[in-house]
């Protein structure tokens, strides 16, 4: 699998020096800049320390499987466009190359749930998924869409959602914290659980439901 990251720091040279620093203990295959140049920093076919604890799926040693790529942001503004369009180009060849399903690409809070934050709720998936390098749900909204006061979040409901979160891929012991992590994905800013969240969660499981290990 693909996972994305921001870096949280100031400069991408920052980030640069911090994950070629042995002292740290961290790395990941690719760094991007805002200004849209690629650094490889890890060969491909060697592991790099990028995700550490976490899940996708009944993948539990994420660094072992999967490509880590690390994008030159603070995790509280807009992606620059010139990064985006570098990403873009580089997934679409990490992507043929590898033969990698657009469903595997996530973001480290998919894998981490409550852990992690990024790539964080400015990230552009729905873009990338308009290229065929990440996926989306179908609907945006319930068809009808009912009023707000008509849902009501039951226990059914409930376990309803996070059968679906978890045939998609999510793990984690604690209902809520895997929630925030889809939320922060697929519906950032959005208020209560509600007929949205179920549609959209049973939508990515029926079309998207992870493989076995």
């Amino acid at each position: 699998m693909v996972v994305l990251h921001y870096t949280a720091m100031a400069s991408c040279a920052a980030a640069r020096d911090r994950l070629c620093a042995p002292e740290h203990a961290v790395s990941s295959h690719y760094l991007v800049d805002r200004d849209g140049t690629v650094i490889q920093l890890v060969d491909e076919a060697q592991r790099a320390w990028h995700a550490g604890a976490g899940a996708w799926g009944p993948v539990t040693d994420v660094n072992s499987r999967s490509i880590g790529i690390e994008l030159d942001n603070s995790g509280d503004i807009p992606f620059a466009a010139p990064l985006i369009d570098a990403l873009r180009a580089l997934l679409a060849d990490i992507l043929a190359r590898r033969g990698i399903p657009p469903e595997r690409v996530i973001g480290h809070s998919d894998m981490a749930p409550g852990r992690k934050r990024d790539p964080g709720p400015h990230f552009p998936w729905q873009s990338l998924a308009r290229a065929g390098l990440a996926v989306w749900p179908t609907t945006a909204e319930p068809d009808p869409a009912p009023p707000a006061a008509a849902f009501v979040a039951t226990p059914e409901r409930q376990a309803r959602l996070m059968a679906a979160l978890t045939t998609f891929g999510y793990r984690g012991s604690q209902a809520m914290v895997v929630f925030d992590a889809f939320r922060q994905r697929f519906r950032p800013g959005a208020g209560a659980f509600d007929a949205t969240d179920l549609q959209v969660a049973e939508d990515l499981a029926a079309r998207f439901p992870v493989k076995p290990s």
